[in-house]
């Protein structure tokens, strides 16, 4: 039996979400656990700790040596959190599956408060991604907000440290860790719309490779497919990077689609919002209208000097 090597980063909630992986691939085909090899892949993301990804290179950082395991036969599937994948994927490969999304929201996680709301005037907040910084600056302007880099237990110890009053986690990557105890309060997705897919594992391969593509076709969850088509083709229209604080998330509901975007400028003073529906088989095209869309209502100097 050829075994099947998942690539992946090394982080808990990477590996979590490899086996997550591994174990749909195992009650979609019957197959055991040793028909599977979960080979994890240090990436320049994760040594990079020292400054913002925005200023390091972007997303890419967290795919590209994974990617190049991908292309050269190293592994033969690779998977990974949706959000951190670049909208150009590297020529020869694809997003083949999509398992079913979790939780979308931001989680905020306070030290000696519940929410933000409640942090004293002043307070210092960390976050790594540009999106978080700027809906908290726009809530709260008073506040301080830093950078504030590594994996889940890294920032909780920080946190525990003192080093901030507050941080905020995908509460997918917590759920999937088994930590959502330590959740102070969820954000409403109205009021702090998610990252592009947010809460979404992928699954990279080569285009062409037919056995992975008959091996992951069982395990793939149409909706959420058809919702991370819409939300790429809303970044993809916005040419989003690590670089440009914007927000997107569609839902399917049988077979229309609703979506949600926002651009907002890194100190939250300025904000553009658009909403958009159709048919799911549109779900690219409405994903791609409404970041055209939004671009246009937010004219041409909104991204001038930061993006």
């Amino acid at each position: 039996m050829e075994t099947t090597r998942i690539g992946t980063r090394g982080s808990a909630l990477a590996l979590a979400q490899a086996a997550e992986t591994r174990a749909r691939l195992m009650a979609a085909h019957g197959l055991p656990e040793s028909a599977f090899e979960i080979v994890p892949i240090s990436t320049s993301g994760d040594r990079i700790q020292d400054r913002p990804l925005s200023e390091a290179g972007g997303k890419g950082l967290f795919t590209k040596e994974i990617e190049e395991a991908l292309l050269d036969g190293r592994i033969d599937i690779a998977v990974h959190s949706s959000k951190d994948m670049p909208t150009l994927l590297p020529e020869g490969l694809d997003l083949l599956a999509f398992l079913p999304r979790e939780d979308p929201r931001d989680a905020f996680i306070g030290r000696s408060v519940r929410t933000i709301a409640e942090l004293p005037q002043g307070a210092t907040v960390g976050s790594s991604s540009l999106r978080r910084q700027a809906l908290i600056r726009r809530m709260r302007p008073d506040l301080k907000v830093i950078t504030f880099r590594g994996n889940v237990q890294t920032r909780l110890r920080k946190l525990g440290e003192g080093q901030v009053e507050g941080t905020m986690l995908a509460n997918a990557g917590l759920r999937r860790l088994g930590m959502a105890d330590v959740i102070t309060d969820l954000m409403p997705l109205e009021e702090f719309p998610p990252a592009p897919g947010q809460g979404a594992i992928c699954i990279e391969a080569v285009i062409g490779n037919e056995r992975m593509a008959d091996l992951l076709a069982p395990i793939h969850h149409a909706p959420t497919g058809a919702a991370l088509a819409c939300e790429r083709a809303f970044l993809a229209a916005l040419d989003g990077s690590c670089r440009t604080p914007l927000a997107g998330y569609a839902s399917v509901e049988g077979e229309m689609l609703r979506f949600s975007g926002l651009i907002i400028t890194p100190d939250g003073s300025e904000a553009h919002e658009i909403a958009a529906h159709g048919p799911v088989s549109d779900a690219a095209g409405i994903g791609r209208a409404a970041g055209t869309a939004i671009r246009a209502k937010a004219g041409p100097n909104f991204f001038d000097g930061w993006s």
